[in-house]
């Protein structure tokens, strides 16, 4: 039994998830958890990821509904399940919608939902949101049926697409490795995709309304909508299902990871470490132990529309100084003149602070904020202008571009590569969704986002952070969403699983997604506080033990890995300076697992569990962290 303690320890928080149950109708079946039906199979495939009814307030927040009434019936062949729930919005807006869930082993899956609203109710999404798989999916054969009765052959992207890579859905089919077609229709609204992917969710979200339309809207108190997806099978005619046993596997099995080879021309990314104008003091007084960590880089962040000047940029330089690590500016440029002027004055700030400055990232201010389709751009100068200005202002040091914010804007606003020295963005794995499950699956779309950067930059260099569980700015609203009580919540500054066991695995998780990506930094989201990898009280978290780790493997050659269940075990490995092998073995999971190597049992890893072991002629030896 799991205790308050255990909780805590593997979670931060005493928050107890939604309880999950398993519901099946022939060879279909899917999970239930809080209304929203995820992990949807046929014949033991996965084939919707997620069907969800979701209220989304005038920031993108998401919110959660009061359920009643619940009704499940299980019967040969099939179940039925039926709902109400309530929403408020921050503004103490509500509505109330009722859902009914059919399931046939014949005939498929249908979702129908009908809402009213219960006063005025200003909303950015409100309705269904599918959630279509990465694995298998991207790259397959589409068919798109589209609100003209039109049929568009496709494919679903292979590299993350930018914007909407299907609009005016009526119904959307895909193809699986298997053959079949897997079909979703959709009645009630007009429907779009979008690749969020973009935002390391690994899943690609079919939804209404379409994102052109203006947002947030108001839905008027008494209003009334109904909609419904309808998810069904085609098999070829030369296909049969099977037992409903594909795909599975016992919990207790081994977990093999395969070395491809003991070396490689691919570094282990460098450690990076940002720190805010806030921190400053206390990564000060814990100074001892950012030494000890002994990242290659600190990240300083500086936003003169926040008020940031020179008496921040001195105490950086103090840092810096005390700490001696190399370290990289990171400028919001606040656009609101010349670019050759706003740069002229942070120059002049940066000298008289003797601040010394190894590079500088430049991103326009405005670039933070997300810019869907049909939102109008704000004002910023031409991207040419602004590094041609960095570097005639601050010359000598390497000039990173790209963005301050996510994947997303810098696949959407890619910087001029023949004017920087590297290319850089952040990500955050709570965007749309902030259960264990999504969070951890956000893993699988690292991959993803790294080769579709690599598509557009080449061999340009490559940085990614700051990272971490919780979200330093919102793109898409004006906050980033309180969390007083510790609990999961998209959006949130501060994520307890950060300090915990499972926030030490996801970081784990998140290096070994980044093989084949040649990453010259990895950058944290803080030392200390809620995004960091220790308290302001010299706590450390659990993270830090994998950060120490990745900071004592940078430069070496990074050895491929392989997982024979990568969604439960990850592993990162480098050769040491000596010509040994360090491995690093990653527990994705609340579950023990067993890894082995070759034919060697090498770990049996407790929950989200990691264990570095260190490879020699005389054998094997292991050290439990």
């Amino acid at each position: 039994m799991i205790t308050a303690s255990d909780m805590l320890g593997l979670y931060g928080t005493e928050q107890v998830e939604p309880t999950l149950r398993r519901l099946h109708a022939g060879l279909w079946s899917a999970s239930l958890i809080d209304g929203a039906l995820r992990d949807i199979r046929y014949d033991g495939v996965e084939v919707i990821r997620a069907i969800a009814y979701l209220v989304r307030d005038k920031d993108w927040g998401t919110c959660r509904p009061e359920i009643s009434d619940q009704r499940i019936d299980e019967r040969d062949g099939g179940f039925r399940l039926s709902y109400s729930a309530r929403c408020t919005n921050p503004d103490g807006h509500a509505l109330r919608f009722e859902i009914a869930i059919d399931c046939d082993a014949e005939h498929g899956l249908e979702c129908r939902a009908t809402c009213t609203a219960l006063t005025d109710f200003i909303a950015a999404r409100c309705g269904f949101c599918v959630l279509h798989p990465i694995a298998g999916v991207a790259g397959a054969p589409a068919r798109v049926e589209h609100g003209d009765g039109t049929v568009e052959v496709a494919h679903f992207p292979e590299t993350i697409d930018p914007w909407q890579p299907f609009m005016d859905i009526r119904a959307i089919a895909y193809q699986t490795p298997m053959g079949w077609w897997v079909r979703c229709g959709l009645t009630g609204d007009v429907f779009e995709m979008e690749d969020q992917r973009n935002w390391s969710d690994a899943s690609f979200k079919t939804y209404s309304r379409p994102l052109a339309l203006p947002w947030p809207y108001t839905i008027r108190a008494g209003e009334t909508s109904e909609q419904a997806v309808a998810v069904t099978i085609a098999l070829p005619a030369h296909a049969s299902a099977q037992s409903g046993q594909r795909n599975e596997q016992t919990d207790d099995a081994m977990v093999a990871v395969d070395i491809d080879a003991l070396c490689s021309e691919e570094p282990m990314p460098e450690l990076g470490i940002a720190v805010a104008p806030a921190e400053i003091e206390a990564v000060r007084a814990n100074l001892d132990a950012l030494l000890a960590l002994a990242p290659r880089r600190l990240t300083l962040h500086f936003d003169p529309l926040a008020g940031h000047g020179a008496q921040e940029l001195r105490r950086y330089a103090e840092l810096r100084r005390a700490s001696g690590i190399a370290a990289t500016l990171e400028l919001a440029l606040p656009g609101q003149g010349a670019p050759a002027e706003e740069f002229a004055r942070v120059a002049a700030q940066i000298r008289e602070a003797k601040l010394d400055l190894a590079a500088v990232v430049v991103s326009p201010a405005v670039h933070r904020q997300s810019n869907p389709p049909g939102s109008a751009s704000p004002p910023c100068p031409p991207l040419d202008e602004v590094y041609r200005a960095a570097r005639h202002a601050l010359p000598g040091l390497r000039l990173g571009g790209g963005m301050l914010s996510y994947f997303t804007e810098l696949n959407r606003k890619r910087p001029p590569l023949r004017m920087v020295d590297f290319v850089t963005h952040a990500t955050c794995p709570i965007v749309h969704a902030a259960d264990d499950r999504s969070v951890m699956e956000t893993l699988e779309a690292i991959p993803y986002i790294t080769r579709s950067c690599r598509a557009f930059i080449g061999d340009q260099p490559y940085a990614i952070g700051p990272i971490s569980i919780g979200m330093r700015q919102n793109p898409y609203g004006s906050r980033v969403m309180p969390n007083p009580h510790r609990e999961r919540v998209a959006m949130a500054e501060a994520d307890p699983r950060q300090r915990a066991r499972y926030g030490a695995a996801w970081l784990g998780g998140y290096v070994a997604a980044l093989a084949g990506a040649r990453v010259e930094c990895l950058t944290l989201g803080a030392l200390v506080g809620p995004r960091g990898v220790m308290d302001v009280s010299g706590e450390r978290y659990p993270m830090f033990d994998v950060a120490a780790i990745v900071a004592r493997m940078a430069r070496r050659p990074r050895v491929p890995c392989r997982s024979s269940r990568p969604g439960q075990v990850a592993a990162f490995g480098a050769v040491t300076d000596a010509g040994a092998l360090e491995l690093a073995l990653v527990n994705l999971t609340p579950d023990i697992q067993r890894v082995s190597i070759g034919e060697r049992t090498i770990a049996t890893l407790d929950p989200f569990g990691l264990r570095s072991v260190a490879l020699d002629t005389a054998g094997f030896a292991d050290r439990a962290l």
